[in-house]
């Protein structure tokens, strides 16, 4: 075990810290469910943008995107619209200001604002809703707690541990013990203190990423000054064609077949389905999740935009330090690394390999610490959600609606305790429930995007059609593979036309939702999009209403922050690697963007 006692004194300083987080701000957060799930809508936004790119910084996360930087160099930034990340540029821009107008406390209690609160269709959305916000968490929440267990299982060895604890362990089961163990302190003080101890405690894991992930890339850097790295050509430029051209043959013969198992050989048909998803994906706004509850947890729609951009100025930088860090010193050291599995090589292992290798103490006690604190608050945002759906959308909707604050918060409790046995418990059997979950999982995203784009812009989607949308592409995100092979993003588009198609029938199918409540959404978020009949209809009681006419302006604004966030995600890789003039024009590039943005979106923000 190379933890030294300084390292493990850093580990265990953090935990403690975190216990009395949560014991401190239990008073706090039991003043209201409001208190509790939202932090009173009181908490600023620069510490909910923090807390929220706190909670993105995963240690599954890290260790694909380094192994993807080692793969694919400076063309991985472009890897992750998969997800896709952009989605915070839009949400800064516009959609997270007509979320927070709403006022609801989740994604489901949304719903009612769009739709109404009464008629079968309505509870069918809103039913549809809530059970995917519930098996996501608890998909990520029994995944999660079993990959920390392993990442822990690296660094300290059940060998050197069994002599202090009194009961014996299987090998197997060895992950899960420890994933347990920091599981339990992490829901200790997420349910004890609520938002209030989750946005605290992401404040200090963040700190301590921030020190880590820059010690990381002073290291990475020292390092390359004394040999060169050994990479093919093309690697060291985010530009690419419409082939990829990277060709390791000469260095690294493995990691042509890891691309070649990627399926992004044809990067270029890659790129343009990842922006397409990507689009629709963002437009349709944040799935009901961690990053839904820290919007609607600010204190106004101005500071709900704030938040958002601040998630990308604060997680990029940092994160990319390390990434390009960790892939530095793996390039520099790669024959010393053990990167073998029973499937070939695991460049996934990259991170945890360097990490163990070539850290000194203290540093490795950091980092150790800053990934857990990682893992802990993507567990206690993922946790609150979850609560938040049983409470708010099960209990205090359809059985207790009169609930006291003492019942309310009671069943927060339980309800947290409820989620984390359930996780634990579906993480033991994880080998055996792991093609159903993420079966299921990805069939609920795949059905998400067309329905959720709809509701946004679109006057005459009702809750029929959200609810046939959503199912139509559940079951045939279901089907699909059992009909195509290959990379699944290449057959997203007809999973989107499919799903599209089901909200437009369902649609169709019932009347349109009830002309006061358009008017009230209308009135309230103010959304542009195809809203024409309802704004006939409001101007008839208020003439002087004025429609939100800013489209053009935010698709600008929109195209000038994705730039702006690539320069964010670049700049730090170009640091490290001391490449003098690309970080020159970065830099340059990111500073022209700062400064039309704060005309033509930080000056315009409005409530």
């Amino acid at each position: 075990m190379r933890l030294t006692v300084l390292d493990i004194s850093i580990i265990a300083i953090y935990l403690l810290l975190m216990l009395a987080i949560g014991w401190q701000l239990r008073k706090k957060a039991g003043k209201s469910k409001e208190h509790y799930l939202l932090g009173g809508k009181k908490l600023p936004w620069y510490l909910l943008g923090l807390s929220d790119a706190s909670d993105m910084f995963d240690i599954s996360g890290t260790m694909w995107m380094v192994a993807l930087c080692f793969v694919y160099g400076m063309k991985s930034i472009w890897i992750p619209w998969l997800w896709p990340v952009f989605n915070q540029v839009i949400l800064m821009m516009f959609l997270s200001q007509w979320l927070r107008r709403s006022n609801a406390t989740t994604g489901a209690e949304w719903l009612a604002t769009r739709f109404g609160r009464s008629g079968p269709a309505v509870r069918a959305s809103h039913n549809v809703v809530v059970a995917f916000a519930l098996i996501s968490c608890l998909g990520f929440l029994a995944y999660g707690f079993v990959g920390l267990g392993k990442f822990i299982e690296i660094f300290v060895p059940w060998s050197e541990v069994k002599a202090y604890v009194p009961f014996t362990v299987a090998p197997q089961y060895v992950a899960h013990f420890y994933g347990i163990v920091f599981t339990l302190f992490a829901t200790f003080y997420s349910i004890l203190g609520g938002m209030h101890s989750i946005v605290l405690g992401d404040l200090i894991k963040y700190l301590i990423m921030t020190v880590a992930c820059v010690a990381i890339g002073i290291i990475a850097a020292q390092h390359l000054r004394h040999q060169p790295l050994t990479v093919p050509e093309g690697w060291l430029t985010p530009f690419f064609s419409w082939k990829l051209d990277l060709d390791w043959s000469r260095t690294i013969p493995a990691v042509n077949n890891k691309i070649a198992e990627d399926g992004f050989g044809l990067f270029g048909f890659f790129f343009m389905m990842m922006l397409f998803k990507g689009v629709f994906a963002s437009l349709a706004g944040p799935a009901p999740s961690y990053d839904m509850q820290k919007i609607l947890s600010t204190r106004s729609p101005r500071e709900a935009s704030k938040m958002s951009g601040f998630v990308s100025i604060v997680l990029l930088p940092v994160r990319y330090t390390m990434i390009i860090g960790l892939t530095v010193l793996g390039l520099l050291y790669y024959q010393e690394l053990n990167l073998a599995s029973p499937a070939g090589v695991d460049f996934e292992k990259i991170l945890p390999a360097v990490i163990n290798g070539y850290l000194p103490a203290g540093i490795l006690g950091l980092v150790l610490t800053g990934l857990l604190g990682a893992f802990m608050g993507t567990f206690s945002g993922t946790l609150n959600a979850a609560q938040a759906y049983i409470v708010n959308d099960i209990y205090v909707k359809y059985l207790d609606p009169q609930a006291s604050t003492q019942k309310v918060m009671r069943m927060n409790y339980t309800a947290g305790i409820l989620v984390v046995i359930t996780g634990i418990i579906l993480g033991f059997f994880a080998k055996n429930v792991n093609s159903v979950l993420m079966w299921i999982v990805g069939a609920l995203y795949g059905g998400y995007i067309a329905a959720n784009l709809l509701k946004w812009y679109w006057w005459r989607f009702n809750a029929s059609g959200f609810f046939w949308g959503m199912m139509s592409g559940i079951i045939a995100a279901l089907l699909f593979p059992y009909v195509f092979e290959g990379q699944p993003l290449y057959n997203w588009p007809l999973l989107f036309l499919i799903s599209l198609a089901g909200s437009i029938a369902g649609t169709y199918l019932a009347p349109p939702t009830e002309s006061r409540v358009l008017q009230h959404f209308y009135v309230t978020v103010k959304p542009w999009g195809f809203w024409k009949p309802v704004l006939r209809e409001v101007r008839k009681t208020d003439p002087s209403f004025q429609p939100n006419r800013h489209f053009g302006r935010d698709m600008f604004n929109v195209v000038l922050g994705i730039i702006g966030q690539l320069c964010l995600t670049i700049l730090p890789m170009y640091l490290v690697l001391w490449m003098k003039l690309p970080l020159l024009i970065t830099a340059a590039l990111l500073l022209l963007v700062v400064l039309i943005l704060h005309r033509t979106w930080w000056k315009k923000l409005e409530d």
